[in-house]
């Protein structure tokens, strides 16, 4: 039997490779940032983590960083919709612009969205004049996040709708079915995985987020501070204990809720092969 031909090593060369790659990278890192919070001692740990401020740096970046991917989730399965089912002029041009915010340095956006919506900026003016303050506040936050994360969904959902057989909706429209029960009956359960990997990505983007976001928050302490900012500070401080703290009830929270995703994930791969 002649040997199976293979574009790369073997085995044992590709996972020896990977597994240096991914502890060079990841996991030493990582565990230096568990090692020097170990160090702290869990009650100064804790003390610091539960600072208010800390708290609502905590609570900003997260619910920021969750309502972003949430309205990232909608208008990127739209986004991909487009893109893959419709023909129109410029199509390639909106297919590269939305991977834009991957190529385009994150203080140059923060800069640059900061003057769109301050208050006389291009868009600010007009959302300031019905009320809604735009720049140095919440929804200044999440419009940086949104900016930031939407290619993770799109980019995830758009293969999978390129590669999704019309037989099953045109099955459903000969049974008689609305477009809205095809959508969410034939076309959404089969986007939902990959919608969710998209959702876990740009979360986790936004969580982390600082250069775009630093601008536009307007960082004022107990109302826009989010928490990578509460790190820098830190570090400015020499407070090395602080930041490492702060960083690690990041990593914690947000291991906890990208497991969590996995696992839905997982469950929903799972009940489609049954």
């Amino acid at each position: 039997m002649s040997k199976t031909k293979r574009v790369i090593p073997g085995f044992r060369i590709t996972m020896g490779f990977s597994l240096m790659y991914l502890g060079l990278i990841v996991l030493i890192p990582l565990s230096a940032l568990i090692m020097k919070g170990a160090g702290i001692g869990i009650g100064n740990f804790f003390n610091i983590i539960f600072q208010e401020r800390v708290l609502h740096g905590y609570g900003v970046s997260f619910i920021c960083a969750l309502t972003a991917a949430l309205a990232n989730s909608a208008f990127g399965i739209i986004l991909a919709w487009i893109l893959v089912r419709y023909q129109f002029p410029f199509k390639k041009l909106v297919d590269g612009v939305i991977d834009l915010p991957f190529a385009l340095p994150t203080a140059v956006a923060g800069i640059s969205l900061t003057s769109l919506y301050s208050e006389n900026g291009l868009f600010g003016h007009f959302l300031y004049s019905i009320g809604i303050k735009s720049s140095f506040s919440i929804f200044g936050i999440v419009i940086a996040l949104i900016f930031t994360g939407i290619p993770f969904v799109v980019r995830t959902i758009q293969p999978v709708l390129e590669d999704l057989d019309n037989q099953y909706e045109e099955t459903a429209i000969m049974f008689g079915a609305s477009r809205i029960r095809i959508f969410f009956k034939v076309i959404f359960p089969e986007i939902l995985p990959p919608l969710l990997t998209g959702f876990g990505f740009a979360f986790a983007r936004g969580v982390g987020e600082y250069g775009s976001v630093v601008f536009i928050a307007g960082n004022m302490p107990m109302k826009t501070e989010i928490a990578p900012l509460l790190i820098m500070s830190k570090l400015e401080q020499y407070d090395y204990n602080g930041a490492t703290a702060i960083a690690l009830g990041m990593l914690l929270i947000s291991f906890l809720i990208l497991l969590s995703i996995n696992v839905i994930q997982w469950r929903l791969n799972r009940a489609k092969l049954i």
